[in-house]
């Protein structure tokens, strides 16, 4: 997230937290929704605050399910910067939603 506050990353992290599907899966103990300190060796895009969010999902059910919970992050992330757009002055940060590695 170039150009994000700690602020901004706290409060994409409970939006992504509270999206429905991601949230059944994450009380679930099939997903986990963590902050860690952003990379800069060009595996991940840093977030202007050094800090970046990381999903990780668990269990044998896991490959399944990656394409439906990267689509609605991409989703949970739009309906976000849309979201603050209508609360906060100026633009919100440009997000990049990019699986690591080869996201599975």
């Amino acid at each position: 997230m170039q150009g994000a506050s700690e602020s901004d990353i706290g409060a994409l992290k409970a939006w992504l937290e509270r999206e429905q599907k991601l949230e059944a899966l994450r009380t679930g103990g099939g997903l986990e929704i963590q902050e860690r300190a952003g990379t800069e060796d060009g595996r991940g895009s840093p977030m202007g605050a050094g800090l970046e969010i990381v999903l990780v999902l668990i269990g044998a059910a896991a490959p399944k399910l990656f394409d439906e919970v990267f689509e609605q992050v991409k989703s949970g992330v739009r309906a976000w910067r849309e979201n603050r757009r209508s609360v906060e002055c100026g633009e919100p940060p440009e997000v990049e939603v990019a699986p690591d590695g080869d996201g599975r």
